[in-house]
C-alpha cells in the first residue's frame, strides 16, 4: 500500500476503489463502464460492466490511499487514469492519478480564496461540483464559479472563465455540468439570480444563455421528449425544461423547495421526469407537446418520502432511495404511480450516495459504511456492509469494474473485490 501526501489540505473526502489492471483507454474513445460525469454515463447512477461475486468477501482490498484535498467531487475514472477536482489549501487543483498505484501524474491548479458563510462553515469549503469529461477534455467549476477546461491528457488548461460576483450561501456552485453536442452546460450565479450557461467546448464563447432563476444545488440531465433534447433541471424555486441547443425556455413549473434543500438530480422514467425536495412533496410529471405548446402535467406526488441530498435510481418500475424521514430511511416506490413498496426502519443515514448495477445497490452512506443492498421490491434486503473510510463520506463513489472509488473528506482510497 502507498500512501502520498498532498501539499496544505484542509477537508477532503475518501475515494475508495475496487482495483484491477486494466489497460489505458484512451479518452476519445472511453469503456462502457468508464466514470465520466456525475452520476455515470446517463447521468442516473446505473453502474455497467459490474459482475457480483458469486460471495461477497469478509473485507474489501485497500490497495493504497492519497491525501488528495477537500471536496465533494466525484472521482472520474476512464481506465487507469483517475481523475479528481480538489482544494488545496487556497488553491483548486485538477489531479490525474494512477489507478494502479495512486502516483500523481499531473497535477494544475490556480489561487481560489474561499471564505465560507459562517452559517455554511459546515458544508466545507469545497469544491462540491463534479467535473465532466468529454472529447479529451475536463471541465469544472469551483466554488467561487471560475470555469475551467483542462486538456485530459497533459493537464494544460485550454480555457478559462473568472467567477462570479455573488455565489450561493451553503452548497455553493454544486450544479455538475454536463456535455451536450459542442457545449458544455453550467449554472451560474448566486442566491438570486444567476444564467444557465452553454459555453464552446473549443473556444469557451458563450452559446447561449437563460437567466430565469437562480441555480440551487442539484444537477440536470437531458432527455428527448417530442424529438427535442431538453436540459431538464432544478433551479431556486423551479423545475425547468430547455432546449438543449438553443437554451429556449420550452416549460416551467413552481417547485416547492427553497434552493438549498434542492440538491437532487432529477430522474428519468420514460417520458416523466421524478423530482423532490425537503419541503414539498415527490412529484413525478409528464412532459408533451400539446396545441403546439409544452405541457409538463402532474402524474403523482407523494409526501411521505421528502428528499435532501440522497438522489434516487432506478430499477425497472421501482424507484430506490433514502428519505429524510425519521433520520434517514431507505425506501422503494413504483415509479409509474408513487405508491411506497417498503420502506426501512429510521436511523440508516444522514445522507447516501446510491448506485445500482444489475440487481446490487451500492450506498455509501456518510459515515463510511459501503452497504451493499438486493433491489428489491418487497424489503430491504442488506447483502454486506463494508467500512471503507474513517471520515465523512459525502461523494458519489465511483465502481469500475471490480474498482470501487471513494472520496472522503480529504482523501482518496482505492479498494478492490478479490
Amino acid at each position: 500500500m502507498t500512501r502520498m501526501t498532498a501539499t496544505a489540505i484542509a477537508h477532503g473526502f475518501v475515494l475508495c476503489g475496487l482495483l484491477i489492471a486494466l489497460p489505458a483507454v484512451s479518452h476519445a474513445q472511453n469503456a462502457a463502464g468508464d466514470v465520466t460525469q456525475w452520476r455515470g454515463a446517463n447521468r442516473d447512477g446505473v453502474i455497467t460492466g459490474f459482475a457480483e461475486p458469486a460471495v461477497w468477501p469478509e473485507q474489501l482490498t485497500e490497495r493504497w490511499q492519497i491525501d488528495i484535498g477537500l471536496g465533494y467531487a466525484t472521482p472520474l475514472v476512464v481506465g487507469n487514469r483517475v481523475y479528481m477536482f480538489s482544494r488545496q489549501g487556497d488553491d483548486e487543483v485538477m489531479s490525474a492519478i494512477d489507478a494502479g498505484n495512486g502516483d500523481v501524474l499531473w497535477r494544475t491548479s490556480y489561487p481560489a480564496p474561499f471564505t465560507m458563510h459562517s452559517a455554511a462553515t459546515g458544508h466545507g469549503a469545497g469544491p462540491k461540483s463534479t467535473p465532466v469529461l468529454s472529447g479529451g477534455r475536463l471541465f469544472a467549476i469551483g466554488m467561487t464559479g471560475v470555469v475551467t477546461a483542462y486538456d485530459a491528457e497533459s493537464g494544460a488548461q485550454v480555457w478559462q472563465k473568472p467567477g462570479s460576483p455573488e455565489v450561493p450561501l451553503y452548497t455553493t456552485h454544486s450544479f455538475s455540468p454536463l456535455v451536450e453536442g459542442d457545449t458544455v452546460i453550467f449554472h451560474l450565479g448566486g442566491e438570486e439570480r444567476g444564467e444557465l450557461t452553454a459555453f464552446d467546448v473549443d473556444s469557451g464563447d458563450v452559446v447561449w444563455s437563460w437567466n430565469g432563476d437562480a441555480p440551487a444545488y442539484g444537477s440536470p440531465i437531458v432527455a428527448t421528449f417530442g424529438g427535442v433534447r431538453q436540459l431538464v433541471t432544478i433551479t431556486k424555486g423551479k423545475l425547468v425544461g430547455l432546449d438543449a441547443a438553443t437554451g429556449v425556455l420550452l416549460w416551467e413549473r413552481p417547485f416547492a423547495s427553497g434552493n438549498s434543500t434542492n440538491s437532487i438530480t432529477p430522474v428519468l422514467y420514460g417520458q416523466t421526469v421524478i423530482a423532490w425536495g425537503h419541503a414539498g412533496p415527490a412529484t413525478a410529471v409528464r412532459v408533451a407537446r400539446q396545441n403546439n405548446q409544452w405541457v409538463a402535467e402532474t402524474v403523482w406526488e407523494n409526501a411521505e418520502i421528502p428528499g435532501r441530498m440522497s438522489n434516487a435510481v432506478l430499477s425497472g418500475d421501482v424507484m430506490f432511495g433514502l428519505t429524510s424521514r425519521n433520520l434517514g430511511q431507505y425506501f422503494a416506490i413504483n415509479a409509474g404511480t408513487g405508491e411506497i413498496l417498503w420502506t426501512s426502519v429510521g436511523r440508516q443515514a444522514g445522507n447516501v450516495a446510491l448506485a445500482r448495477a444489475g440487481d446490487v445497490l451500492f450506498s455509501l452512506e456518510d459515515d463510511g459504511e459501503l452497504v451493499i443492498l438486493r433491489a428489491s421490491q418487497t424489503g430491504f434486503e442488506p447483502v454486506r456492509r463494508y467500512t471503507v473510510a474513517e471520515d465523512e463520506t459525502w461523494t458519489q463513489p465511483a465502481i469500475v469494474g471490480n474498482r470501487v472509488f471513494v472520496k472522503d473528506v480529504s482523501t482518496l482510497t482505492l479498494w478492490t473485490l478479490n
